[in-house]
């Protein structure tokens, strides 16, 4: 494989590097991340100016038209920025949703604003007890004239306590398990009978606890066909799991940059502790593990957009496996070799190992991935 990038390609890594270089030092984001919103609108109306937010979506909505490699660098750069600005909870999740369920004129009416940065949107989808699985869904939709009512609850919406609209899943038909009878509604986050709880995560990032009771919304509100959202929901979850491997691998490198750094600076008995050469070799051993989950967000970006959803859904699980791994091992060792400061809020260190924590649960743990690569038949060949 291919693996050189365009012009175009290197032009977006600088860009989006020199922005967050001059944009997001450390302690400008923990000053974010500290204020009410825990994110910084300036800073996202910053990445609308210059395309990011419309990156993935089509040229005749006004997006740029860009590709999973393009998402991939942009999650990267994140990653090593720690950025918390809901780009995956509005642009990947909620955003695909639109792009890839609605209609299209309701991707013309409802995108604009999302890629000008005027509007916030979530995905509400995972529910408690669902267990990853999505077709987990017990919020219920039902006809009313020319309105539907939803009831039901959702659980750990990311970006749900920011966003202006709320991409909810409901059944319309069939059992609360049921792939089939899955649909999406666009709900405005201030209708009548919506509540939100927001709070903080562990990685000091924001999601929101939503239920609704007898939330009326006209039937435009419906994205796209009626009971058919099951695929949608699975292909932005694919393309969301990608885009946090990515942004796994570049947490992972700026942590242990920061922790050869320090190797190098804090001395023992007068001498370097990076002179030390066990430590040298557990500096080396993340160093590995980076590699690996490279090699695999580069599997993830080359498979994401296979039309199989079952091939797709297997080699992201493949990714996400090795991904979390590699993630838990290089934490922890960057934590370890800091010693104690490296669990101090001054450190560095262990915001970047909260980050792969929190990637490691996101849509599907290692285990649960694990799991399903299993009964799936296991990693498939990208050449087929």
């Amino acid at each position: 494989m291919d693996f050189d990038l365009t012009d175009d390609q290197r032009l977006l890594r600088d860009g989006v590097d020199r922005l967050l270089a001059n944009e997001y030092a450390f302690e400008r984001r923990s000053a974010t991340v500290s204020g009410a919103e825990g994110w910084s609108r300036p800073f996202w109306r910053q990445l609308a100016e210059l395309g990011l937010l419309a990156l993935p979506f089509p040229e005749e909505v006004g997006g740029l038209g860009g590709g999973p490699v393009d998402l991939m660098l942009v999650m990267e750069a994140f990653g090593r920025h720690l950025v918390v600005e809901p780009f995956v909870a509005s642009i990947v999740l909620a955003g695909g949703c639109v792009r890839h369920g609605a209609s299209a004129a309701q991707r013309s009416a409802w995108i604009p604003p999302l890629i000008a940065g005027e509007r916030i949107l979530a995905l509400a989808h995972g529910e408690r007890g669902a267990r990853y699985e999505l077709a987990a869904v017990a919020t219920r939709a039902r006809r009313a004239g020319e309105e539907w009512i939803l009831d039901g609850a959702k659980a750990f919406v990311p970006g749900g306590g920011a966003a202006d609209q709320l991409v909810v899943s409901a059944r319309t038909s069939g059992a609360d398990a049921d792939s089939d009878g899955l649909s999406l509604f666009l709900v405005d986050a201030d209708a009548t009978g919506l509540t939100r709880r927001s709070y903080l995560t562990q990685d000091r990032s924001r999601a929101a606890d939503i239920e609704l009771r007898s939330i009326r919304v006209g039937a435009d509100r419906l994205i796209g066909k009626e009971g058919v959202a099951h695929g949608v929901i699975a292909r932005v979850v694919d393309e969301a799991i990608a885009a946090v491997c990515a942004e796994a691998v570049g947490v992972m490198e700026r942590v242990h940059e920061i922790t050869v750094e320090y190797l190098k600076q804090r001395k023992q008995f007068g001498i370097t502790i990076g002179s030390f050469q066990a430590l040298q070799h557990r500096a080396v051993d993340m160093l590995v593990q980076i590699e690996q989950a490279r090699s695999m967000m580069y599997y993830a970006t080359m498979m994401v957009g296979t039309a199989d959803a079952a091939i797709r859904a297997r080699a992201l699980s493949a990714a996400k496996v090795q991904i979390g791994r590699s993630g838990k091992f290089v934490g922890e060792q960057a934590v370890q070799l800091h010693g104690g400061i490296g669990v101090t809020e001054e450190c560095q260190a262990g915001h970047y190992y909260r980050r792969l924590t929190m990637i490691e649960l996101a849509f599907g743990d290692t285990a649960h991935h694990l799991a399903a690569l299993a009964a799936g038949g296991g990693v498939p060949d990208p050449s087929n």
